[in-house]
């Protein structure tokens, strides 16, 4: 089985993390320290976690991710599809807050 590498490209890590997801049900889970955000689709769980944890100085409990399907969109006649996305569901240990809405 292949080694988990723990060093990550520093440059790169900030890019990984597209936006914080918020809509409805992201927002219900922050209750439960759970933070969601699009990611870049090549993203892999540790690079994420490091992610969290160098822009927002937290500790990570838990990186789990899905891959929703690509969304179909039509402009006249020419069909395609949207770029496809990544989402990860973020779990914080107690004691860690990231602030989605500063000043608000």
């Amino acid at each position: 089985m292949a080694k988990i590498p723990t060093q990550f490209d520093p440059r790169r890590l900030p890019d990984l993390i597209r936006r914080p997801l918020l809509n409805e049900k992201a927002t219900r889970q922050l209750e439960s320290n759970k933070y969601t955000f699009d990611v870049v689709h090549d993203a892999t769980k540790p690079e994420i976690k490091a992610a969290i944890e160098s822009l927002f100085s937290v500790k990570v409990k838990k990186v789990n991710t899905h891959n929703p399907p690509a969304q179909a969109r039509r402009i006249g006649k020419f069909a395609g599809k949207r770029a496809q996305i990544k989402r990860a569901i973020v779990t914080l240990a107690e004691g860690s807050k990231i602030d989605l809405f500063p000043d608000v």
